[in-house]
C-alpha cells in the first residue's frame, strides 16, 4: 500500500446524521477521510470540510465499492436503509445485508486492515430482562432488524474468508444536534401535545452522538477490538417516563400526564400498513411507533468499557439540553 494510505479512512453513509457526525469528527482529529455518497449534492458540506474528500457512488456498486476502499487503511461502513415505506425486503436485504458483505471483501482485496460495521441493538429485540449485553438473545422484530442482523453474519463470514478484521457496532438509540429521528419526541413535548401509551415503564436507552462517535473510532482503533462485537449507548438509561420527564423539564413544560392504552393504537398501525405500504404511501401510524411505548431497550456496556476504553462523557440531561438548542435555533420546536 502507498505509504499515504497509513492515514486514510472510509465513511459510507456520510450524508446521514451519525456517519457525517463521524466524518467530520475523524477529519477533525487530523485523519484522511473518504466518504462514500450516492447523492453528491448532498455532500457540499462534507466536500467543503478541510480532509474529507467526497466519492460520489452506490454502495451496490462493484465499481463504486472498488474506487472507495482504494489506498483505504479503515472502512466505518454506516450506509443501511432504515426504515421506509414502499421499500421491498429485496431493497433492504441488497443494502443491508448483500453490500455490506461485498464491502469487506473489496476492503480485503484493496489492503485495508479493519473494517467497523454499524449494526443495531435492534437485533435483539425487545429486552426481556434488561439490560441486555451482546451475548443475549437475538429476536430482530422487522424487515430492518431482520436485515442489520443478516449484515452482521454476512459481514462475519466475508472477513473470515477474506482475512480482514472486522468488528461489528451496535448503537442504541442516537440522538443530539442533527438528528431528526427524534424530534416528534422531543417537538410533541415541548409543544404539550406528546401522550404516553401504555405505562411508560419501559426502559429506552439513548446515545449522544459525540459520545456514539468516540466509540466507532475506538472500534477502529483499538487493536484488541478485532473481531469483537460491542454495544455502544449512553452512560444512563432510565424509563420512558422519566426520560419524558426530563425532556420536559429542560423544554421547561409540565410533563404530559396523560396515558392511553396501547391495543387501539397497535390495531390502527396494523391497519395503516396494510393500506399504505402496498400504494408506497407513507402510513400515519406504524406498528412499531407504537412499539416504541412497549419494547424495552436498556443495555450493558461493560464490554465495550472494558475492552475499548469506551466512557460516554455526555449526561442524559446535558445532551438533551444540546438537542433541544439547537432544534430551537432550526425554528422546529
Amino acid at each position: 500500500m502507498p505509504s499515504d494510505a497509513t492515514s486514510r479512512v472510509l465513511v459510507t453513509g456520510a450524508t446521514g446524521f451519525t456517519g457525517g457526525h463521524l466524518a467530520r469528527a475523524l477529519a477533525a482529529r487530523g485523519e484522511r477521510v473518504r466518504v462514500l455518497v450516492r447523492d453528491g449534492a448532498r455532500a457540499g458540506d462534507l466536500a467543503a470540510t478541510p480532509g474529507i474528500e467526497v466519492c460520489v457512488g452506490d454502495l451496490k456498486d462493484p465499481a463504486a465499492r472498488t474506487r472507495a476502499v482504494d489506498r483505504v487503511v479503515t472502512v466505518y461502513n454506516i450506509a443501511a436503509i432504515y426504515r421506509q415505506a414502499g421499500v421491498p425486503a429485496s431493497e433492504y436485504r441488497a443494502v443491508n445485508t448483500e453490500a455490506v458483505a461485498e464491502l469487506v471483501w473489496a476492503a480485503a482485496r484493496a489492503g485495508a486492515r479493519r473494517v467497523v460495521h454499524c449494526s443495531t441493538v435492534g437485533v435483539h429485540g425487545d429486552v426481556e430482562h434488561p439490560p441486555a449485553n451482546e451475548d443475549a438473545p437475538l429476536r430482530p422484530g422487522d424487515v430492518y432488524q431482520e436485515t442489520k442482523l443478516e449484515g452482521e453474519r454476512a459481514a462475519r463470514e466475508a472477513a473470515q474468508a477474506a482475512g480482514i478484521e472486522l468488528v461489528i457496532a451496535r448503537p442504541s438509540g442516537i440522538y443530539g444536534p442533527g438528528d431528526r429521528r427524534l424530534l416528534k419526541l422531543f417537538r410533541g413535548v415541548a409543544r404539550r401535545r406528546f401522550l404516553i401509551l401504555g405505562a411508560g415503564n419501559i426502559y429506552y436507552h439513548l446515545t449522544y452522538i459525540d459520545d456514539l462517535v468516540e466509540g466507532f473510532r475506538l472500534c477502529g482503533t483499538v487493536p484488541a477490538a478485532a473481531g469483537r462485537t460491542y454495544i455502544l449507548a449512553g452512560g444512563e438509561v432510565g424509563t420512558l417516563t422519566a426520560l419524558v420527564g426530563l425532556v420536559a423539564e429542560e423544554a421547561g413544560v409540565n410533563p404530559p400526564s396523560l396515558h392511553l392504552p396501547v391495543w387501539p393504537f397497535s390495531l390502527a398501525g396494523a391497519l395503516c400498513e396494510a393500506v399504505c405500504v402496498p400504494l408506497r404511501i407513507e402510513p400515519p401510524l406504524y406498528r412499531r411507533r407504537v412499539d416504541f411505548f412497549t419494547k424495552s431497550r436498556a443495555f450493558d456496556i461493560g464490554r465495550a468499557k472494558a475492552e475499548l476504553g469506551f466512557a460516554p462523557t455526555v449526561g442524559l440531561r446535558q445532551g438533551i439540553r444540546r438537542s433541544l438548542e439547537w432544534y430551537r435555533a432550526k425554528g422546529w420546536l
